[in-house]
């Protein structure tokens, strides 16, 4: 699951992603903009190293027919490429459903699934056959078991 993080680190994060990916299509081109092409090329890049370095389930980038209608939107001065801030602004409205998925997959994980487990085993203990087994069980082992079967659950739900 990774650490636990602030929303204000997550855009520091970002940020310095879109800083990165922006000073690397500016340098190779000469300009201060991107064009469609680079632009479009910059969000792949964008949501990859969101998907690597921000935990979470993996996160698909708009289609390029998305990004052309969103792009007119926010090109302010209509002229065709993208200024930083506007890049910025641009990537904001691809990324700000990963603030909601980050923080829901560190509620279930951290909360959620080892409340689930304790009050599993508890009710487990009441059982005639298996409730001795289970009061053996150390409750951080218990806990991380269920907490794996949720995640894994979670996944294969997520390939489908």
């Amino acid at each position: 699951m990774g650490h636990l993080q602030s929303k204000e680190q997550k855009h520091v994060h970002v940020k310095a992603i879109i800083d990165r990916v922006f000073d690397h299509f500016c340098a190779h081109s000469g300009t201060d903009t991107l064009t469609f092409h680079e632009l479009y090329t910059a969000i792949l890049l964008v949501y990859n190293d969101i998907n690597k370095k921000i935990p979470g389930p993996h996160h698909d980038p708009p289609a390029r027919e998305e990004v052309q209608e969103i792009l007119k939107t926010f090109d302010t001065n209509q002229n065709g490429v993208l200024d930083r801030e506007e890049f910025a602004a641009f990537l904001e409205k691809f990324t700000s459903d990963l603030y909601v998925g980050i923080s829901k997959n560190v509620l279930i994980f951290s909360i959620g699934a080892p409340v689930l487990a304790m009050v599993a085993k508890r009710a487990t203990e009441q059982l005639p056959t298996v409730g001795p087994v289970v009061k053996r069980v150390p409750n951080f082992v218990y806990a991380t078991l269920i907490t794996t079967a949720v995640a894994f659950l979670g996944h294969s739900k997520e390939l489908e």
